[in-house]
Order: structure tokens, then C-alpha cells, then sequence
């Protein structure tokens, strides 16, 4: 995984050169100022098995170290359908003190640069939480999410039942997790729940569209937006106004307010 993180072109085709082989469970095209992550099980329809889990924080890892926007996509038309049943059912108490989704989830949604997913069909359960955890959601006509845990006896508990109410608010969050409802791709728009919706073949284009957007911006100004995104609401305005006390002593800055300055007169 490591040489394609430090090959590279700025926007990794579609299709372009992965890391690993096809039965790896995460596969990974990257470039310079981008990631792309593929979850690879469509055999169990990207179910998240613990494998996924320790691709997810190894790819982490990289992307702490290196920042960089990371789309999340999935498979053979499917997302993620959810965490994997087979394994869940034989977990106790125990793995579920120990947050295995949890944790994985959480340093998704903590990267540094923005994170796409883009959700083509199901993104159930584990798998709608990780969408849960980027910061922008794409989705498809035939995206499908929701979170039907208690009909399986247990509840989401990585991640939706605190980012589900500051995505779509308490009395929908509350429909959502207590029926086990699913939405289909036009209602989660209308929601807020995806940003966008696409047509299948266009998906993974908008995201790198979306992406485009992203790193033409000043990649420190666009790393703080999105820590203050994620700050409680204690921080502010503290810590809006030392992140912007700093950019403002960058020479980016002045840089770049020029050239917006000279474009602006030369219009």
C-alpha cells in the first residue's frame, strides 16, 4: 500500500493503478493530493468484516501521516451492506466494550483532509455509519440507507446515534434508528443525509469533481475549516479565531488575496 501513496498523479483515474490484488478487502488507488478506497467484498455484498476494520485503520494511518481527501466507495454496486453478521453474531460483551467499528470509524471521520463517500446501492448498518463518518455523502438513484439493527437484536452503535441527529435532526434520527427504516436515495437527499445524487456510471466522477473543488483550496485553511466543523460547540469561537490568527501570518494568504485581487481587476 505504501508505494502507490507516494506514486503518482494528482486525480487517480478510474480504474487507474491499485495497491494489493483484487481479493484484498480495501483496495486502493492513490494519488498525490488524493485516495481513493474501494471496499472489496462483494462476495458478502462488502459486508464489514474485521479484515475491512484493520484496512481501514492501516489506510488511516497513511492519511495521518500524509493528508490528503479520501473517496470511500464500495464494489460491484454496493457500499457496504452492513457489519458483518457472521461475525457479529459469535461477539460478547467484551468486543463490544472494545468498539471494533467504533474506533475504525472514528479515525475516519477524525482525518484530517475531507472525506467522501460515495454510496452506489446499500449502505446498511456498519456500513451507513461509515458513510456517516465522512463529511460529504454522493449517492446514487439506487442508494439505499438506514441502520436495522434492532431488528437484529442489538443497536448502531458506531456512530448513529450521535452523528445521525446533527445530520438530519433529532425526530428523524429518532425514525430512522427506532424503526429500522430505510431510505431510498431521493428521500436522503431531501433529508440532507447525501449531498448529491448521480447516475451509477457518473458516481465516482462527481466525487472527484467534488475533490477537485476541495484541494484547489489551501490545503492547511481547508484541514482547520474542517476541524472547527468537528468542534464542540465549547471551542468556539476560541478556536476559530487561533486558527485564523495563524493563516492570517501565512504568505499563502497574502498570496493567494492577491491573485483574487489582480483577477478580480483584470475581469
Amino acid at each position: 500500500m505504501g508505494d502507490a501513496f507516494t506514486a503518482g498523479r494528482t486525480r487517480p483515474p478510474v480504474g487507474g493503478a491499485r495497491s494489493g490484488s483484487a481479493t484484498e478487502p480495501l483496495v486502493i488507488v492513490a494519488g498525490r493530493d488524493r485516495v481513493v478506497a474501494t471496499l472489496n467484498r462483494p462476495e458478502a455484498r462488502n459486508a464489514i468484516d474485521q479484515a475491512v476494520v484493520d484496512a481501514l485503520h492501516a489506510l488511516c494511518a497513511q492519511l495521518e501521516a500524509i493528508p490528503r481527501v479520501l473517496i470511500l466507495t464500495g464494489a460491484d454496486g454496493v457500499f457496504a451492506s452492513g457489519a458483518d453478521i457472521a461475525e457479529l453474531r459469535d461477539r460478547r460483551a467484551a468486543d463490544a466494550l472494545r468498539g471494533i467499528n467504533t474506533a475504525a470509524f472514528q479515525r475516519v471521520r477524525a482525518l484530517p483532509m475531507p472525506v467522501i463517500a460515495a454510496i452506489d446501492g446499500y449502505a446498511l448498518g456498519g456500513g451507513a455509519e461509515l458513510a456517516y463518518a465522512a463529511d460529504l455523502r454522493l449517492g446514487t438513484p439506487s442508494t439505499r440507507i438506514g441502520n436495522p439493527e434492532t431488528g437484529l437484536g442489538i443497536i448502531p452503535a458506531a456512530g448513529a446515534t450521535w452523528r445521525l441527529p446533527q445530520l438530519v435532526g433529532e425526530a428523524r434520527a429518532a425514525e430512522l434508528l427506532l424503526t429500522g427504516r430505510i431510505l431510498d436515495a431521493d428521500t436522503a437527499l431531501a433529508w440532507g443525509l447525501l449531498n448529491a445524487v448521480h447516475p451509477a456510471e457518473e458516481l465516482l466522477a462527481a466525487a472527484h469533481a467534488l475533490a477537485d473543488r476541495i484541494v484547489a483550496n489551501d490545503a492547511l485553511a481547508t484541514r482547520y475549516a474542517k476541524r472547527a466543523l468537528q468542534a464542540p460547540a465549547a471551542e468556539h469561537p476560541r478556536l476559530d479565531l487561533e486558527s485564523q490568527a495563524e493563516l492570517f501570518e501565512r504568505p499563502e494568504k497574502h498570496d493567494r488575496m492577491t491573485a483574487f485581487l489582480e483577477r478580480r481587476r483584470s475581469s
